[in-house]
C-alpha cells in the first residue's frame, strides 16, 4: 500500500486541487463500497484513498505534509532538526531563556510585588476562547442529516455533533460552552467545527440541484420501460420514454438539496446507452439487415467537414 497520498491518489506532488479532486472521484467511482459488495480490498482501498483525499484536499494539511510536520495519517512528526538543535543546545531546546535574565524588565522584587497587588485587588472574570475544529462527511450525510462524534486534541470525551439536513460545505457548526474554560467563573467559550463535504462518486451537486448519470440498456432505450434509480433520498421508479438517445436528461421534481428557505431543489439524471461488454452474434445480424438503420445519417447536422 503506498504510503503517501499522493502515490494513493496517483497524482504529482504539484497536482492542482481540480487534479486531486478529479482522481478522487475516478478511484471512488471504481472501488466504492456500494459498487463492490463484500469486497474487503477494494474497500480497504476506498478508505485509503478517502484519507488521503481528506489531507491533501485541506491546503493547511497538504503544506504541513510536504513540510514533513505531519504523517499520511494527519499525525505530527518531530521537526527534522530537532534532535540536533536539542543536542547543541546543551538540551535545552524547546526552553525560553532571556540573554539578560531580568534585566529586560527591570528590577525582579518590582515584578513580584506588582503582581501579587494586582492579585489583591480581586481578579476580573473573563470568557473562555473559542475552540475551533473540522470535520469530513460524506455528501449524503450533509443533505439528509447525521450524528457523529469529534474526537477534540489532547483528550478528553468525543462531543456529539448533530449535522443539520441541508448542511453545506464550508459552514460552520457551533457547539456552545464546549470550547475553553473560562477564567474566575466566567462561562466557557463555544467549539466551532468547519464543515467539508467529500465529493460524491456519483452524485454531483449544482446548487440545490443535482446532476448524475444512469446507463440504461439498448433495448431500454428502444423500447422505453420503468427502471429504479437511485437519489439523495432513496431509489425511485423511473420512466424511460421509448426512443431515449444518449444524452436525453430527465428531471426528477423535488429529488435535489433541500433550500434553505424550504423545499427540495431537483435532480437531473442523463442516460447513457451502454451495450453488453459481450457481442450478441443475434444483435449483430440484426443491425446488419437493418435496411432503415442505415439510411439515417446521425452525423448530417455536424457540418461540411463531419
Amino acid at each position: 500500500m503506498p504510503s503517501s497520498p499522493y502515490e494513493t491518489l496517483g497524482v504529482s506532488r504539484d497536482a492542482t486541487q481540480k487534479d486531486i479532486q478529479s482522481a478522487y472521484r475516478k478511484l471512488a467511482k471504481k472501488l466504492h463500497p456500494d459498487l463492490n459488495p463484500g469486497d474487503k480490498g477494494a474497500e480497504e482501498r476506498f478508505k485509503a484513498v478517502s484519507a488521503a483525499y481528506a489531507l491533501l484536499s485541506d491546503e493547511e494539511k497538504r503544506g504541513k505534509f510536504d513540510r514533513g510536520e505531519i504523517d499520511e495519517t494527519g499525525a505530527e512528526t518531530a521537526p527534522r532538526n530537532y534532535y540536533r538543535d536539542y543536542a547543541g543546545a546543551g538540551g535545552t531546546a524547546g526552553r525560553y531563556e532571556s540573554a539578560h535574565g531580568f534585566q529586560d524588565f527591570g528590577d525582579k522584587d518590582d515584578i513580584f510585588s506588582s503582581f501579587f497587588s494586582r492579585r489583591g485587588r480581586g481578579q476580573q472574570s473573563m470568557r473562555g476562547q473559542d475552540s475551533h475544529f473540522s470535520m469530513e462527511i460524506d455528501l449524503l450525510e450533509a443533505v439528509n442529516g447525521a450524528k457523529k462524534q469529534i474526537s477534540l486534541p489532547g483528550g478528553g470525551p468525543a462531543l456529539d455533533l448533530t449535522i443539520p439536513p441541508g448542511t453545506r460545505d464550508g459552514q460552520t457548526l457551533r457547539l456552545r460552552g464546549k470550547g475553553e474554560p473560562g477564567f474566575n467563573g466566567a462561562a466557557a467559550g463555544d467549539a466551532l467545527i468547519d464543515i467539508r463535504v467529500r465529493p460524491h462518486p456519483l452524485f454531483q451537486v449544482d446548487g440545490e440541484d443535482v446532476r448524475y448519470d444512469i446507463p440504461i440498456s439498448l433495448s431500454e432505450a428502444v423500447l422505453g420501460g420503468k427502471i429504479r434509480v437511485p437519489t439523495m433520498d432513496g431509489a425511485v421508479n423511473v420512466t424511460i420514454p421509448p426512443n431515449s438517445n444518449t444524452g436525453k436528461v430527465l428531471r426528477l421534481k423535488g429529488k435535489g438539496i433541500r433550500k434553505p428557505g424550504g423545499g427540495h431543489g431537483d435532480a437531473y439524471v442523463t442516460l447513457k446507452i451502454t451495450l453488453a461488454p459481450q457481442a450478441d452474434p443475434a444483435l449483430a445480424a440484426f443491425v446488419e439487415g437493418w435496411a432503415a438503420g442505415k439510411a439515417e445519417d446521425p452525423r448530417k447536422n455536424l457540418g461540411g467537414n463531419a
